[in-house]
């Protein structure tokens, strides 16, 4: 471990999830969303651009994509018309752009891959143990990629997805990150974080 605790912000996120997942393997981490947070944990409820510059370790940031996704053609369309396509993509520039060593950002697909750039990763839940097949695309920086950490080929009628149906929270249970997933990034990523700073403390004494 390096001498001081490492940081980690978790940037949109309200499930706590990742938050709770980097606070396992050793993180100070904060979890930041205009929603309150759904399960006990440091939390700051607000804008997380406001935190960015706080001397944080890791960021892992998962910004609302309802306003660059892909589907909807009409929808797409009025949401370039009106600015909220504009303003989606550069809180994801201010993300990216953030003054941390090492950055991960997640999103399913979206314009992000040809507005902003290319991601640096694209996996899906059926390599964490879920059964389904969509993309989750990954931009990092000073991040290694992820491994998967148990592969299924089929769906289990007996687990529980977050693809949900129709409906008011239909949008809440898109954006809650799958558990296999925040278990592999805070075992990778942060162990991965801790192993550098540790080694960098090291080459200081």
């Amino acid at each position: 471990m390096p001498e001081r605790q490492p940081r980690a912000l978790v940037a949109c996120e309200f499930s706590g999830r990742v938050r709770d997942a980097l606070t396992r393997v050793g993180f100070h981490a904060v979890s930041c969303d205009l929603l309150p947070s759904e399960t006990e944990g440091e939390h700051v409820q607000g804008d997380v651009c406001e935190l960015l510059d706080l001397g944080w370790d890791l960021l892992i940031a998962h910004p609302p994509y309802v306003d660059f996704a892909t589907s909807g053609g009409r929808q797409l369309a009025a949401k370039v018309a009106d600015g909220r396509q504009g303003r989606a993509l550069d809180f994801v520039r201010t993300l990216l752009a953030a003054p941390i060593r090492f950055k991960a950002l997640e999103s399913p697909k979206s314009v992000i891959s040809t507005q902003v750039r290319k991601p640096d990763q694209i996996v899906r839940p059926w390599m964490f143990g879920y059964g389904e097949r969509s993309e989750i695309h990954l931009w990092l920086e000073n991040l290694p990629k992820l491994r998967p950490t148990r592969i299924v080929y089929e769906r289990d009628p007996a687990a529980r997805y977050l693809t949900p149906g129709p409906g008011p929270e239909r949008w809440k249970n898109l954006c809650r990150t799958y558990q296999g997933i925040a278990d592999a990034m805070a075992d990778q990523w942060g162990c991965y974080v801790i192993d550098q700073l540790a080694g960098r403390h090291r080459a200081s004494e």
